[in-house]
């Protein structure tokens, strides 16, 4: 798994650099200026190649570290050939340290800063940007903690509404380097080049869609510097799950394989409990039984064929719960299954007080809210699948509190649970007690599609049955998104993907994995 660093934990890192490793911090700056340098070196041939020219690069500096960046990476580029401008957000005689130093590199190699003064300088600055084929920006860096105001939030302004495409520097101006979310105002940025290790902000849903492609650049230290104090995050690649999800011996047979219990579905619902089935039969179970209340089994015995169903009796509600659990190996429970009070009594029974693994989802969750900590004393191992909504309900806030601090309320969550917790997302988050919050970076568009989720629920029961209830879940969120991406390469388009055929797309994934992982880049 690739190690992914807080504010703090990256300030240590670079402390670490410079007592520890002896290496200067102005040739930290130096090392860090240069691999973003070489990036934007393959951007800017990316645009020439699609017939864009124009004026060259802007660089945009700030008064700090992340301005004493830019002028490294404005010096670079212009002794390789590029046209470069450099815009400094303050007075050249506020700068210090290695700020100042590579300002005046800058300008010993013949560079020209123009100087923003005051907030009413901003807007000279604008035909400039208009005409650059690129934006660079380095103006606040990962420092940050309030909100941007002034010139700085003008010049931030201003560069979003160009239409030359910016690649910030660590993090996009304006985003909380911790939390991914704009501080007022960031740059929406094409691409980041982060130095040494990614920022959590990074790979938080906003901060995704600030920072565009995310490129890490090395800055001349080891990288196993952040092992003293550990990663704050990890995220999960191709090769942890291809290590995880082994080859089947040839004596596999489908009792042996895993026996899944699908507590789902509700009349009008069966759709719900169908997809959990399909998913989990897809992602390797053996056996797979979806357990509902009279009719809707009924329902679904005119739709089922490799799948199974029993009927959960509400007027012997505890003895046929009973009968079904001492046949399952993996509970899913929850899609599609209500919210009356048999549903709740259903939840409660199986949740509360069965000793096996539960992938709990959907309505499940949502019987819970108010009451989270009540699944600390359940029995066995829960897998909470929640989204933010679902979320919110449990920990007692909004979808929007969730998305402000999504590695926070993870934490929260598994603090007050005692649970693994998968939050989805484009960036999923996978917290467990004891563990690193992992995260699975494979996202498509294409996912935002009803049943989705109910597929990735099937899909981490079936892992569940020959993996910890952990590995199980970051590998379900892995393959879930590789198999949309999948369907997405294959079609060409960004939408119309159907749930099923995402369950439909795992076997595929598996198989990529198997053949692929060591070879191709995640």
């Amino acid at each position: 798994m690739i190690p992914v660093l807080s504010r703090e934990k990256m300030r240590a890192f670079d402390r670490r650099a410079i007592e520890e490793c002896r290496v200067p911090s102005l040739i930290l700056m130096e090392n860090a200026g240069r691999g973003a340098a070489e990036f934007i070196e393959t951007v800017l041939a990316e645009r020439r190649a699609g017939g864009v020219f124009g004026a060259g690069v802007v660089v945009l500096c700030g008064p700090g570290n992340n301005g004493g960046d830019g002028f490294v990476v404005a010096r670079q580029l212009r002794v390789r050939g590029a046209r470069v401008q450099t815009i400094l957000s303050t007075r050249a005689d506020r700068l210090q340290g290695d700020a100042r130093l590579n300002h005046d590199a800058w300008r010993g190699v013949g560079g020209s800063v123009v100087e923003i003064r005051d907030e009413s300088a901003v807007a000279d600055v604008r035909g400039a940007l208009e005409a650059a084929d690129l934006i660079v920006d380095a103006l606040l860096g990962t420092g940050l903690d309030r909100d941007v105001a002034g010139r700085m939030k003008s010049l931030i302004d201003l560069v979003n509404q160009v239409p030359a495409p910016c690649v910030a520097l660590d993090i996009p101006s304006g985003l909380d380097c911790n939390r991914g979310v704009a501080l007022g105002v960031a740059i929406d940025a094409v691409a980041t080049v982060t130095f040494a290790h990614c920022k959590l902000g990074l790979l938080c849903t906003e901060g995704a869609e600030y920072s565009g492609r995310v490129h890490v650049a090395d800055i001349g230290v080891p990288a196993s510097l952040y092992e003293v104090e550990g990663a704050d995050a990890e995220i999960v690649q191709a090769a942890d799950v291809a290590r995880a999800i082994r080859l089947r011996r040839v004596s596999a047979h489908k009792g042996s394989v895993g026996r899944v219990l699908a507590i789902c579905g509700a009349p009008g619902k069966i759709g719900a409990a169908l997809l959990v089935a399909q998913a989990a039969q897809r992602a390797g179970a053996g056996l797979v039984t979806v357990a509902t209340l009279p009719e809707a089994a009924a329902a679904l015995d005119q739709r089922v064929v490799e799948a199974m169903t029993a009927r959960i009796e509400p007027d012997r509600l505890d003895r046929s719960l009973e009968e079904a659990l001492a046949w399952g190996q993996v509970v899913a429970i929850g899609p599609g299954l209500g919210l009356d009070r048999i549903a709740a009594q259903m939840v409660d029974h199986v949740v509360l007080g069965w000793d096996g693994v539960k992938v709990v989802d959907a309505d499940a969750l949502n019987h819970f809210a108010g009451r989270a900590e009540k699944l600390r004393g359940a029995p066995g191992q829960c897998v909470l699948t929640p989204h933010p909504g679902e979320m919110g309900r449990l920990l007692g806030c909004s979808a929007a509190e969730v998305e402000a601090d999504r590695f926070g309320a993870v934490d929260s969550l598994v603090q007050a649970t005692g649970a693994v917790v998968l939050l989805k997302g484009p960036r999923s988050l996978i917290g467990a007690p004891g563990s690193t919050t992992c995260v699975s970076s494979v996202d498509c568009p294409a996912l935002a599609t009803g049943g989705a989720g109910d597929v990735l629920t099937g899909v981490c029961a079936a892992l569940a049955c020959t993996l910890d209830a952990r590995t199980a879940a970051y590998c379900a969120a892995y393959l879930h998104g590789r198999a949309a991406l999948r369907w997405s390469k294959r079609v060409g388009a960004d939408r119309g993907l159907l749930a099923r055929e995402v369950a439909d797309g795992i076997p595929g994934a598996i198989a990529w994995l198997a053949a692929e992982a060591d070879e191709l880049p995640d």
